[in-house]
């Protein structure tokens, strides 16, 4: 076999391989590592505290095998030889002790998180130092996923938008977000976690923006040919700028159920558009799929079987679970 001989990487030649990987990653943003919102910025500390607990034993471990290698090597004479030995009682406790306390102190922090930044629990307080004020109200917002956009309804404004949402800097927002036909998920990284939109069902999340921008709102979950263009603008704006947001949409169309059904009609990459009505009881007609003139809603359909079987539709639904088990 023909050995060739080793030579060196240059400088030059190793710039040469690091600027090509240096420009890639030139286009990548951190925006969860620095979100503009509260509740990401609790959801970044979290993600930050996990990696230095792991990193506590993941670290060590790797030096101190750098270490053994080193200090055990064939070459070094000075390395105590013990073929023989087979135990320590001090190494055992490190070994197991440091692991069980970081899964602890994991498995803590994962508990305290879960219910403290659970997005169906309003929120406690604006920013780090900074309580809810005396009589703040939420801004409502109701989140329809559609093939392939996103409508946004404001119940107090009494105004709707697609593919363009809103909201003033520091005021608490509610969302209840559902979907029209598939699976979806309601995800804008600067503000918070993402949250499935599902049809049929709702899901909520409590969040607030601190710092006045434009950020990048999408779907985060696969749901057909025109996903890739299921993006939106979230504006987080001052009181006045938002009022002034609010006046432009009034300046809209109104949001029928007859134009919604042709608004949930699948089409992909649409334009930002604005209503300056909105039928009354719209939200929870597309919650309960029955926008359409005819269509029984959900809840009633429900509430009549429920009926029927003399239960709570709750307990009704259990117990043929239990039989379907037996």
């Amino acid at each position: 076999m023909l050995l060739l001989p080793f030579r060196p990487m240059s400088s030059k030649a190793l710039r040469g391989l690091l600027l090509p990987a240096v420009l890639l990653l030139s286009g990548c943003q951190t925006v969860l590592m620095s979100p503009s919102g509260d509740m990401a910025v609790q959801q970044r500390d979290i993600i930050l505290i996990s990696l230095v607990l792991m990193l506590l034993i993941v670290v060590p471990v790797i030096g101190l095998t750098l270490f053994f290698a080193w200090r055990y090597r064939a070459s070094n004479q000075k390395a105590t030889y013990k073929p023989d030995w087979d135990h320590s009682t001090v190494l055992e406790l490190l070994i197991w002790s440091a692991p069980l306390l970081i899964i602890i102190a994991l498995g803590a922090l994962t508990w305290v998180s879960t219910h403290k930044l659970d997005p169906f629990r309003p929120l406690e307080r604006i920013a780090a130092g900074r309580g809810i004020p005396a009589g703040a109200k939420p801004l409502e917002v109701d989140v329809v996923a559609l093939d392939w956009k996103w409508l946004f309804i404001y119940p107090e404004q009494g105004i709707a938008t697609v593919n363009e949402l809103a909201a003033p800097v520091d005021r608490p927002i509610q969302f209840k977000i559902t979907a029209s036909t598939v699976m979806n998920s309601f995800f804008i990284p600067s503000l918070a976690g993402q949250i499935y939109a599902m049809p049929g069902m709702e899901t909520k999340l409590h969040a607030v923006i601190n710092k006045p921008g434009s950020y990048e709102g999408m779907s985060a979950n696969y749901s057909g040919a025109g996903f890739s263009g299921m993006h939106f603008k979230f504006l987080g704006l001052s009181e006045g700028e938002f009022d002034q947001w609010v006046a432009k949409a009034k300046d809209g169309g109104a949001l029928t159920r007859e134009s919604y059904l042709q608004l949930e009609k699948p089409s992909e990459n649409e334009p930002v558009r604005r209503y300056a009505t909105v039928a009354p009881d719209l939200y929870p007609a597309i919650v309960n799929l029955c926008v359409a003139p005819g269509t029984p809603c959900m809840h009633e359909t429900m509430a009549k079987d429920a009926a029927r079987a003399g239960k709570p539709a709750g307990e009704h639904d259990m117990s043929h679970m239990e039989h379907m088990e037996h």
